[in-house]
């Protein structure tokens, strides 16, 4: 290469920077990277990388919490339930002392009032036997029963005074003691008259005196029976009402209860609704986001590889060519002279050598450097070229042992769905190598009919997705799988280690990028 071609080159290389990946150029629009942008590339990615941490930001931002509604729908129904205990409560003290107060007082009553009637009906069937003529007893010799009578009627009317309902007036009492007083009084008058030889006279007081008025206690005796049944069946009709309220507002309670749950569990289904729409979309935007970034890279390695290897590389290709020329005189200047010069010419022609073998390691080094940002090949001869090449130069790198597999009929991969399979595989084998603590792996590439499997596997330790090693290399191959449209699969075969699976319709290999 003459020094006017490498000017000339120079030349073009300085103007051809916005015609020479246009790739890059679209997606810096894409990121709000304008033509008047940075020029270095990777400023592009940087700006990308922000911009994506930007927006991650802005829709990771909390919006409003459901915590605090459902916070309140709990204090709620608490609230409504301590509030129906106490009703409960208060109405179950109600009914007990109605039950106290009443029932129970009105039938020791009664039962009070059963004995005083008896004792009356028994006063009954003495005077009876007492007017009867063919009695050859005397009239005083009923007076001992007369006195048990008495007694026993004077302890019932005792105890049944303390059991007396409240209804119970004071005028019935009253009227009550003062009737049975009476009825002693003309008692011991008959039986005075007895003690005194005048029986026909005390029998007309028995018939006209004592008999009225034993009816007319058994009467008020009766009367104050019927008021105590009267008054328990009221108190029976109220224990009724006051069932039938609290059923009333226990049935109140639960369709209460009933809507404020169906309420608080719609607003944690919308609340729950509305975070995972949100999630949903911020899962869209970072794929999005992320895609970009992925394509934007491999634009710019893209770049970055063309430039190493077209300009880069032609310069030191020409250096080399100008070092060789440059050695020529001094070889042919060291058969035509003297010693001294002799020896100055093999001391240049060494130092141009020496020159000349830093350039082609440079070189070497430039164009290996060109491969690893992004191998020629996969423009060039595809897929498959281009894992032949990078497989042995792994086992090279790495010393893994690395067993590539091909099965089915080929067909033509497209270059843009090229790059994403060759980063699995690269992506992959960098795990392995690292993580997987083995000396082998398996790659394999299935042609299938209808899609195309591409499987990395091995047989160590292995990746552990599921204990939670998703770095971002796996991130990036579920987005590349995502990118073309296939996907991506981690399994554990029965060896151990891991298996790496991408797969992927044929159609939108082929259709990928056209």
């Amino acid at each position: 290469m003459t020094k006017g071609s490498l000017r000339e080159n120079t030349h073009r290389r300085a103007l051809g920077r916005d015609t020479i990946c246009p790739e890059v150029r679209r997606s810096c629009v894409s990121a709000r990277c304008l033509n008047d942008g940075p020029e270095n590339p990777t400023e592009l990615v940087k700006q990308l990388v922000a911009l994506y941490s930007q927006a991650m930001a802005q829709s990771s931002q909390p919006s409003r919490s459901p915590t605090a509604g459902l916070l309140f729908g709990l204090v709620l129904t608490l609230a409504a339930v301590l509030l129906f205990a106490y009703y409960m409560t208060s109405q179950l003290a109600g009914l007990r002392t109605l039950q106290s107060n009443m029932v129970d007082r009105n039938r020791k009553d009664s039962l009070q009032l059963l004995r005083v009637q008896n004792d009356l009906n028994s006063i009954a069937l003495a005077m009876r036997d007492m007017l009867d003529a063919r009695e050859p007893y005397p009239l005083t010799a009923w007076t001992a029963q007369f006195e048990r009578i008495r007694e026993d009627l004077d302890a019932a009317l005792k105890i049944e005074d303390s059991f007396a309902p409240a209804q119970r007036t004071a005028e019935q009492r009253t009227y009550l003691n003062q009737s049975l007083a009476q009825f002693w009084d003309a008692t011991e008058r008959m039986f005075a008259l007895a003690a005194n030889g005048k029986e026909k006279e005390a029998r007309d007081q028995i018939q006209v005196t004592l008999q009225a008025r034993q009816a007319a206690l058994s009467t008020a005796v009766s009367r104050l029976l019927i008021q105590n049944n009267e008054g328990e069946e009221q108190a029976t009709a109220e224990i009724t009402k006051i069932y039938d309220r609290v059923q009333r507002q226990l049935y109140l309670f639960l369709g209460a209860a009933l809507l404020v749950i169906v309420l608080t569990s719609l607003y944690l289904i919308l609340a729950n609704k509305k975070i995972f729409a949100q999630l949903e979309a911020l899962s869209a935007q970072r794929s999005e986001l992320a895609q970009k970034l992925i394509s934007t890279q491999e634009s710019t390695l893209r770049h970055l590889s063309r430039e190493l290897h077209d300009e880069f590389g032609q310069v030191l290709t020409a250096i080399g060519s100008l070092l060789t020329r440059a050695g020529n005189p001094a070889s042919a200047g060291e058969t035509g002279s003297g010693g001294q010069a002799n020896a100055d010419n093999s001391k240049l022609r060494d130092d141009l050598k020496e020159v000349q073998e830093i350039t082609q390691s440079t070189l070497t080094k430039v164009r290996g450097l060109s491969q690893a940002l992004h191998p020629v090949l996969l423009d060039e001869a595809g897929l498959e070229a281009t894992l032949d090449w990078y497989i042995p130069t792994v086992e090279r790198q790495t010393g893994l042992a690395v067993h590539y597999e091909k099965s089915g009929k080929t067909f033509p991969v497209e270059a843009g769905a090229g790059v994403h399979l060759y980063r699995v595989v690269q992506e992959s084998l960098n795990n392995i190598s690292r993580h997987a603590q083995t000396s082998e792996a398996w790659v394999r590439l299935n042609y299938a009919a209808r899609e195309l499997i591409l499987e990395v596997e091995d047989h160590g330790k292995g990746l552990r997705p599921d204990k939670g090693q998703h770095g971002i290399g796996m991130v990036a191959m579920r987005e590349r799988a995502e990118l073309i449209g296939g996907s991506l699969e981690y399994e554990k075969p029965e060896a151990g280690g891991t298996r790496v699976r991408l797969r992927v319709a044929r159609e939108k290999v082929e259709a990928h990028g056209g």
